[in-house]
């Protein structure tokens, strides 16, 4: 409960509401109430009635004033308690009697629930009775004609026993060699054991035929198989063959051109061991004169391991030995003709 003061236009009173918040179900309802019309008039009265005597006031002291209005408040306060506490007796008993309403209200809805489940309940029943009834007029009348159909298959059926008794006398005959065969065999302890055998082995026979039926068509299948396979490979072996017989062409060629190139190999392996051999020759002999032509020259020389400087030196020295043997060449012959002439003269 909340308290919500505001203040009259008459005076400076503040007069209070009170706020009732009510809980119903999962809703909240806010009601404001006021207070009562009759505390409302005693308190106009009241103040109408101090009005007249607001002169007066004038004369009493501040405190005295502060006194009469604090009494004043104070039995505001108490009626205002009193009415506090009637309003919530009130509201109280107007939520106990909600409370035994809902209560009513929710057992009355059950009554009415179960009422109408009882209806629905009476209303299966009799349709399931009525049901009931035209399902058995249906069945008597399908039992009637289903009677009808089983008198007619039991004549049916009495003429064929009547059938399979006489077939069954005329095969007695069969049947008492089939108890002799169970006589001498030991395997056997029953009649139906024997047919039973002579189905398997009549089953297996049948199987075993289908199976070499089968086998015969897969073997001859396999055979056509077979032959197309050996036919392409023998086309595969005969183009092997050409292309053998292409490549055995081309490795005589092959090897003819290997000899060839191996004979000139060798000759040119040989020639090229000649020229070293005479090579190693050339640089020996090139190597004594470069050393004859060094100590020829009697001076200090470098020495040099290079074959073409070698020959050059040589080659300048042979130069130098040629025109110094020419220069004395020619100075003898010039003395000589001095000779010849000097003698002759």
């Amino acid at each position: 409960m909340i308290l919500i003061a505001y203040k009259t236009s008459h005076s400076n009173i503040y007069f209070f509401i009170t706020v009732s918040r009510i809980k119903k179900k999962n809703s909240t309802v806010h009601t404001i109430m006021s207070m009562d019309d009759s505390y409302t008039h005693l308190f106009n009265r009241h103040f109408s009635k101090n009005m007249p005597e607001k002169e007066m006031e004038e004369y009493l002291s501040p405190a005295t004033r502060l006194l009469e209005k604090r009494h004043e408040m104070s039995e505001m306060e108490h009626a205002l308690a009193a009415q506090k506490e009637e309003f919530q007796m009130k509201m109280e008993s107007l939520q106990q009697r909600r409370e035994e309403l809902e209560r009513k209200e929710f057992q009355l809805k059950e009554s009415l629930l179960k009422f109408d489940k009882f209806l629905k309940e009476n209303d299966s029943k009799r349709a399931r009775a009525v049901k009931k009834a035209n399902d058995e007029r249906d069945l008597k009348r399908v039992k009637d004609k289903e009677i009808g159909s089983l008198s007619e298959e039991t004549r049916i059926v009495t003429g064929q026993k009547q059938k399979l008794d006489d077939r069954l006398e005329k095969h007695a005959m069969f049947h008492k060699y089939l108890e002799r065969v169970l006589a001498s065999a030991e395997e056997f302890r029953e009649i139906r054991e024997v047919i039973a055998r002579y189905d398997t082995l009549v089953a297996t026979h049948k199987d075993l035929i289908e199976k070499d039926h089968e086998n015969q068509d897969l073997i001859e299948d396999q055979k056509q198989k077979f032959s197309r396979f050996i036919e392409k490979k023998r086309y595969e072996i005969l183009g092997f063959n050409n292309k053998l017989s292409g490549l055995q062409t081309r490795l005589d060629k092959a090897q003819i051109e290997s000899e060839k190139w191996e004979s000139l190999f060798t000759h040119i392996k040989n020639t090229a061991a000649k020229k070293t051999i005479l090579l190693g020759r050339i640089k020996m002999a090139t190597h004594n004169l470069y050393q004859l032509v060094n100590k020829q020259q009697k001076g200090p020389s470098a020495q040099s391991e290079d074959t073409a400087e070698q020959l050059q030196k040589i080659q300048i020295f042979i130069q130098d030995l040629s025109q110094i043997t020419s220069d004395i060449k020619k100075s003898e012959h010039v003395g000589t003709s001095e000779a010849g002439c000097t003698s002759s003269g």
